[in-house]
């Protein structure tokens, strides 16, 4: 394409050199420069793009930009080279990228949606619903893209960088898509990702506490402000009034046209009746032009939003209502919700919970429907909002009976660091540092009897732990390449039979680790360090009293 082409709608740019010249490709990694490329430098938050000029021109690149400011000491620039200067390089590489793939967005009708939590779950959802009624769909967010129901690929983040977003829309135009549903992070819009596309419909789910960090954004003004671009991107908007942030947005933007859906305050698509049980939510709304039952089987009153959310977009494209229905009554999300089977039918619950608000929301709507106990395995990813990290700690430890910090993702971070992070908001939560731990810890929480664990391996101290959240730190393996000893420290509720409770501990602990291992457990010593009160338990009766009263 031509190079002039390629900077249609770039303003105050400087440049120096040749602009007659046919570009072959545009790319801001200079490892992926071949010959004929444009080259545009981002300066990143830990790696600055200026600093790898000469290696793209190395690799054949023809034309550079930079942002206004750089140093260009450093770069040796040939003289059939073309040096082009912007005031944004972020901005010009998204609108660069549209030119280049010739605006595909303009060739179909995009829907984006932003919020806090339930951009994954809404997407699919409005996927669904396009395609039960018949419609070519593309799907870009943090779980995969698809193409007409094919995976095409995993995602790396939520929303990509703009030079593959606007290649994967000529790819899905290429493909016959007719609607394209993408969710929009914060960071995408605030980094000029999404620049120069073009929206038809927007939603907005919710507003609450995340991304707050260094590397993302200093306070919860510029995360809102960030997401607020979304709508000044299209005025053809849909939000969730119940959410007092986000119900602003009709007077920030007076001229937009939105459509309003809730629960608890007045709006357009209200739902009503609403039940919710430990597989799915049922409840009454205005689909078309009367009301009716929608279930989805993703359990939480969170999934009731996602779905009025989702029906919010079918009213706008005129979908008929069966098909919304039945879209809904179908939809499965990987990693929202999304029950394991297993041969022991164990509830397994996968839920990609990433916020404290979400967090608390899984956990609470899962101790709600939920007889026995609940394990809570979770982590937190390096580089992102720290303040969340105790926060976390903190919400697992409270609702959950049993809780082991993981790692998730620590990037540039320690992992031992993070997990400490999360443990300043309970100090009974302790990482289970091996897969033998957890599946020990695991089989143990199973035990009637076991009133909390007791902590201090370690030079004989002992630390009695309160609360049934300490599973690891009661947890001491010795394993070799083929045997494995195993040392558990124990609080007995009172009235428990000890004997008893440190027998099923022995028979439940061997059986799970060799079984899921492989590997032979030699021992497994319970170690009892105290018997749990009569007025512990009085106390603990009266506490959940309370619980279930506020509940």
């Amino acid at each position: 394409m031509e190079l002039k082409k390629i900077l249609v709608g770039l303003e105050g740019l400087k440049a120096k050199g040749n602009l007659d010249l046919d570009i072959t490709g545009l790319e801001s990694n200079s490892k992926n420069i071949k010959e004929g490329y444009m080259f545009i430098a981002i300066k990143g938050y830990s790696v600055d793009g200026h600093d790898y000029i000469n290696n793209a021109i190395e690799a054949g690149a023809k034309v550079v930009m930079v942002q206004e400011g750089c140093d260009l000491k450093k770069i040796k620039l040939p003289a059939d080279v073309t040096i082009i200067m912007a005031k944004d390089t972020r901005e010009a590489l998204a609108i660069c990228s549209c030119n280049f793939y010739g605006n595909p967005s303009r060739k179909f009708k995009l829907i984006g949606v932003t919020g806090t939590k339930g951009k994954t779950t809404t997407t699919y959802m409005i996927k669904e619903i396009l395609e039960k009624a018949g419609h070519k769909v593309g799907l870009i967010g943090t779980i995969a893209t698809y193409i007409n129901g094919k995976m095409i690929s995993e995602s790396a983040r939520t929303t990509p960088e703009s030079i593959e977003l606007q290649k994967t829309f000529a790819q899905m135009v290429e493909a016959g898509v007719e609607y394209v549903v993408m969710e929009v992070s914060s960071q995408s819009l605030k980094l000029h990702r999404v620049d120069g596309c073009n929206f038809d419909i927007v939603v907005f789910t919710n507003f609450s506490e995340d991304h707050i960090s260094e590397k993302e954004h200093p306070d919860m003004k510029d995360y809102f402000e960030s997401k607020l671009k979304l709508f000044k991107m299209c005025d053809n908007g849909i939000i969730n009034v119940d959410d007092l942030q986000v119900s602003k947005i009709p007077r920030l933007l007076p001229e937009n046209k939105i459509m309003t859906y809730g629960i608890d305050n007045y709006c357009e698509v209200l739902a009503k009746d609403i039940t919710i049980t430990n597989s799915y939510v049922d409840f009454r709304v205005k689909v078309s032009d009367r009301n009716e039952r929608v279930k989805v089987d993703i359990p939480g009153r969170f999934s009731v939003y996602n779905a009025l959310a989702a029906i919010c977009v079918a009213k706008k494209l005129g979908i008929a209502s069966d098909k919304v229905i039945e879209a809904l009554a179908e939809i499965k999300v990987p990693g929202r919700s999304e029950m394991v089977p297993n041969k022991k039918e164990i509830p397994i619950m996968i839920d990609y919970a990433h916020s404290p608000e979400s967090l608390q929301n899984i956990l609470s709507a899962v101790k709600s429907y939920t007889r026995g106990r609940v394990i809570s395995v979770f982590g937190c990813g390096g580089d992102r909002d720290k303040g969340k990290r105790p926060l976390m700690g903190e919400i697992s430890g409270k609702i959950a009976d049993f809780t082991f910090i993981t790692t998730d993702n620590p990037r540039t971070e320690e992992p031992e660091e993070i997990v400490k992070e999360i443990e300043e908001g309970n100090n009974g939560i302790k990482i289970a540092n091996d897969v033998i731990s957890v599946i020990a810890g695991v089989a143990v929480s199973e035990v009637p009897g076991v009133a909390s664990m007791a902590g201090g391996f370690a030079g004989g101290i002992t630390e009695v732990l309160s609360g049934k959240k300490n599973l690891s730190k009661g947890i001491k393996v010795d394993a070799d390449e083929k045997e494995v000893r195993i040392d558990v420290n124990i609080i007995v509720e009172y009235g428990s039979r000890i004997p008893d409770v440190a027998y099923e501990i022995q028979t439940r602990v061997k059986k799970s680790v060799e079984n899921m291992t492989g590997l032979k457990v030699s021992e497994v010593n319970v170690h009892v360090q105290g018997v749990k009160t009569e007025k512990e338990v009085e106390e603990k009766e009266e506490n959940e009293e309370v619980i279930e009263e506020q509940q």
